[in-house]
């Protein structure tokens, strides 16, 4: 049986596509590294605001309150569902990788000193397209920031 030393890696999620960061957190996941991720609310995700906003208004009207399925509405929620459809997590190996990820908002205190990463592929400087954060996101379908 291998064993794989795991290696911990902070990737600072401010001005990532989302989509592009979650396909590559997803593989890393997979090859046993441990990923968290901070500032998950300044992800970006590309395209016009209102019709991604409208989007994902109707999709969460999909289901019953209180039997669910339940849809995430806080952006480290949003960003760690977003991960998770690029993983096999039905399968134990996703199963595993899922559980080697951790998401946050802003950046906790315990991870303050300790570098970050970022992903220049994933980078919105690329995009030529309207763009805005995962957190306006998460206002619009009703989330609201406690302090």
């Amino acid at each position: 049986m291998k064993t794989m030393a795991q290696r911990t890696s902070i990737i600072d999620a401010t001005n990532l596509i989302l989509g592009r960061m979650s396909s590559i957190v997803a593989k890393r996941l997979l090859k046993g590294e441990k990923i968290i991720i901070v500032n998950a609310e300044k992800a970006v995700i590309s395209g016009k605001r209102k019709s991604k906003v409208k989007e994902v208004k109707e999709f969460l009207s999909v289901g019953h309150p209180w039997k669910g399925p339940f849809h995430p509405r806080r952006p480290d929620r949003v960003v760690r569902r977003t991960i998770r459809g690029m993983l096999p997590y039905k399968q134990p190996k996703g199963k595993l990788a899922y559980k080697r990820l951790r998401v946050y908002i802003g950046v906790p205190e315990e991870l303050r000193d300790m570098e970050k990463e970022t992903l220049k592929e994933a980078h919105a400087n690329k995009l030529r397209c309207p763009y805005f954060t995962v957190a306006e996101l998460a206002k619009e379908i009703g989330w609201s920031e406690e302090t």
